[in-house]
């Protein structure tokens, strides 16, 4: 097919059947929209992921590991580090150009929503704890994936911030915080670049599942942001088509059986789902199969891996952040900072990680990569075997060392000038379907790290990780290096950063706490029925910069090989008075080449309503030969210095004094300046205001003025929403619910039963080979599971119907008394 018009599409859809109709709206398969002949409308064909083309070959179904090779690029975690939307923008385009290779009409990604929490499984697929960034780098994603013909789908909306009991968990969010901060990325890439569909998400968001939320998704999404695309849903975020079709929801995805297109026509015939709202949906997946699905099922034009392998190394090197880099004390090299690696000096290379890198993420973005470079291989190309040792010190398998791996570590680095040790999460630490319990490394890795020093003060220690963790022996070592998930080029780009034949990049675009405890969120109830927002628009940076926790790295932090000097700094107010332009002179001072970041920030100095002590509204990223310099000009619009009215349910631009703070990071201020701004109501996308509402309260001690020592408690947080915090416990106390994750049923013989069942189901369906990391971790993954996933992970043998019957006959098995039955004598 090719892009239809309206009258085209509308004349499509009269030729349609009910049951046609019907079959559109669920997919025929795990990846692919049905096809009807009869009419001339193909399959529409979609695929993973974010960071590489995940196909199964044919037959494998939603297997994760068989799978056509395909780019590993890296992930959101590395992108979002380069802050760099251009760069971002050439993935985008790559990936685009190997989904059309294989067929695949609209590309699952990118993932926009914020990391809330640095324990979240699935932060690696994200880029940032802002939005800005968050928002301007999916814009660019999407604009390279959607540049070449192929269709990007923008998830996950929203609030979707956590892996624990993920598919069926109730975000209690405040409005505010959802407007600044959850929705804002969606908002920005939806408006710029019109993602071809948007993926609903499986939680709850304040009550109402995203899938069924159509305050979401009609209002919002459609109404406020214009989108006119299609609504997918999660893999099983649809539980009943008759109540997600009429809130937005267009396609639910995977396919649901046969017998669930017979539940909905028979919906259709009793008017419980309007023809109207089945009809808006066929028509917009018509628009979908019309404009994507011509050219990536017909046009298959060869793709270069080779230059997309190029690209890849050249990403991960820009997002690679070189975190503290000094002197060895007491060394030979006085003076000069461990790297780059001086020219001729030996190395001891000592981890696993080395030699089998964890290069991407764990769960449904796995990519078969076409091929791996490794730290050890590359850095023994760069500078010969004779000057390069190896030591395991731990076993890649378990994570666990030995007294004997240690003392070869240990001999490794006695006789080298310099040890670069290579440690990291392995992938049963951090994967999608579960939160981390914790920040801390491996003990095998702790203990590596230790006694690699002990044996070399001259240490280098690199980080293959896909989110912050603990750093316990930070004070001991002179060089830290995070590499986060390189992909598959990603262990040649950072022997490239370590020898100096390329930059370290990359800025951090999340914060690195000291310890897990410091985090607000740590100390916050999260299931099993809600997870409550409590810290509000105090997320990362904004809630460390406001109280002054110290952290380990602040949120913009970044170190160079080169210097750079920013002078001639000016800031000027807009002609319409409710927007500024900064602009400042920015020079390589040094010997090499390198990039920076012009961050800024701004601070409202007197507000009605509560604001975090600043937030990011504007940064530039600068590539700089030595002596070259570039005057950079960045404008903050109206919205940099608004904030949301729950009040008036707009945005508002309150007059008065703003600090426009320009720094390398939330914590190193270069440049100052204050504007007056005479203020207006943002309003919505088409500048108008809101309505008038009951005023909010701002006085509340822990938003107004927040502490470390007091935190933000139950109490405050309902007087923030306005209303009591929903019950943690599901819909009736004591009962299962569809929404009840299997994890909290496993004290009952019944729910033991289920796990296992489940588990087996859920190896299965992914394909997971034997040994696989995802084996180690099923049962905590499976323990996510709900009732409502039951089709999605038996592959539609346990149906919705046989599903509701199950969790009456648990219920009943487990003695609980259901509403409206009476207890047996």
């Amino acid at each position: 097919m090719t892009a239809m018009t309206s009258a085209e599409i509308a004349a499509l859809l009269g030729q349609l059947t009910d049951a046609e109709k019907v079959a559109l709206t669920a997919g025929a398969d795990a990846w692919s929209t049905p096809a009807i002949p009869r009419v001339g409308i193909p399959a529409l064909r979609l695929g993973d992921g974010p960071h590489g083309v995940r196909k199964p070959h044919d037959g494998a179904g939603m297997s994760m590991f068989d799978s056509h090779p395909a780019t590993c690029f890296p992930t959101a975690v590395t992108l979002g580090s380069s802050w760099d939307a251009a760069l971002v923008q050439e993935v985008g385009e790559a990936l685009g150009r190997e989904a059309a290779s294989h067929g695949i009409a609209v590309l699952l990604g990118p993932g926009v929503n914020l990391k809330r929490t640095p324990v979240g499984g699935r932060n690696f697929e994200y880029f940032s704890e802002d939005p800005l960034i968050a928002g301007r780098l999916g814009a660019a994603w999407v604009r390279g994936v959607q540049g070449t013909g192929v269709g990007a789908s923008l998830k996950h909306l929203a609030a979707n911030n956590t892996e624990q009991r993920r598919y069926g968990v109730n975000a209690v969010v405040d409005e505010r915080a959802l407007r600044e901060l959850y929705l804002t990325s969606f908002e920005h890439t939806v408006m710029q670049e019109r993602p071809a569909t948007v993926m609903a998400a499986y939680n709850q968001l304040n009550g109402e599942h995203c899938t069924e939320n159509s305050w979401l998704l009609r209002d919002v999404l459609r109404g406020e942001w214009g989108f006119d695309g299609v609504v997918v849903s999660d893999w099983g975020a649809v539980w009943d088509r008759a109540v997600s079709l009429p809130a937005g929801n267009d396609l639910a995805m995977p396919g649901l059986g046969r017998d669930d297109d017979e539940y909905l026509l028979r919906a259709l015939a009793s008017g419980a789902l309007a023809r109207a709202d089945l009809d808006a949906a066929v028509t917009r997946i018509l628009d979908l199969v019309g404009r994507y699905g011509g050219p990536a099922t017909r046009d298959r034009k060869p793709v270069d891996l080779a230059a997309h392998h190029r690209l890849a190394r050249r990403a991960a090197a820009a997002g690679t952040v070189l975190l503290k880099n000094e002197p060895v004390a007491n060394g030979s090299a006085a003076g000069r900072a461990l790297l780059p690696l001086a020219a001729g000096a030996s190395v001891a290379v000592i981890g696993a990680f080395a030699q089998e890198p964890r290069f991407q993420g764990a769960g449904s973005s796995h990519v078969v990569p076409t091929r791996v470079e490794t730290l050890l291989e590359a850095l023994t190309e760069a500078r010969g075997a004779a000057q390069v040792r190896y030591a395991s010190g731990y076993d890649r398998t378990d994570n666990t060392t030995s007294a004997a791996l240690l003392a070869q570590a240990a001999e490794a680095a006695r006789s080298s000038a310099v040890a670069i040790v290579v440690v990291g999460l392995p992938e049963t630490f951090e994967t999608e379907g579960v939160d981390r319990p914790h920040l801390r490394l491996p003990e095998s890795h702790e203990r590596l790290v230790a006694t690699v020093v002990a044996a070399n003060p001259a240490t280098v220690v690199v980080l293959q990780n896909g989110s912050p963790v603990e750093l316990p022996w930070l004070d001991s070592v002179p060089a830290v290096v995070e590499a986060y998930l390189g992909g598959q080029a990603g262990g040649g780009a950072l022997s490239a950063v370590l020898v100096g034949e390329a930059e370290p990049g990359g800025r951090l675009a999340e914060t690195f706490p000291v310890s897990y405890a410091t985090h607000p969120v740590s100390a916050m109830p999260n299931g099993p029925a809600t997870v409550e927002y409590r810290e509000s628009l105090y997320v990362g940076y904004r809630y460390f910069d406001a109280v002054g926790e110290p952290v380990a790295f602040p949120f913009g932090h970044g170190l160079s090989y080169t210097s750079f000097a920013w002078t001639d700094a000016s800031l000027v107010v807009g002609a319409d008075g409710a927007s500024a332009v900064i602009e400042l002179l920015v020079a390589n001072t040094g010997e090499r080449a390198g990039s920076d970041v012009v961050q800024v920030y701004v601070h409202d100095v007197e507000s009605a309503l509560f604001r975090p002590e600043q937030e990011l509204r504007g940064f530039a990223k600068v590539s700089l030969m030595p002596g070259e310099s570039e005057r950079v000009s960045i404008t903050l619009d109206s919205r940099a210095f608004s904030y949301w009215d729950p009040a008036k349910h707009s945005w508002v631009l309150e007059p008065g004094r703003f600090d426009v703070r320009v720094a390398r990071s939330s914590r190193d201020m270069v440049w100052s300046g204050s504007i007056g701004l005479a203020g207006a109501g943002a309003g919505g996308p088409d500048g108008a205001g809101g309505v008038e509402g009951a005023s909010v309260p701002t006085g509340i001690p822990a938003y107004r003025s927040p502490s470390r020592e007091r935190g933000f408690t139950a109490g405050d947080f309902e007087r923030l929403l306005g209303h009591p915090l929903p019950p943690n416990t599901g819909a009736w106390p004591g009962q299962y619910t569809l929404d009840t994750a299997v994890r909290d049923m496993r004290h009952t013989p019944v729910g033991r039963i289920l796990a296992r069942y489940l588990k087996r189901e859920a190896i299965k369906t992914i394909g997971a080979p034997e040994g696989a990391p995802v084996d180690a971790v099923a049962a905590d993954v499976v323990a996510q599971l709900n009732f409502r996933m039951f089709p999605t992970v038996s592959d539609a043998t346990v149906s919705r119907r046989r599903t509701e019957q199950l969790l009456r006959l648990v219920n009943l098995l487990s003695g609980i008394r259901l509403p409206g039955t009476r207890r047996r004598s």
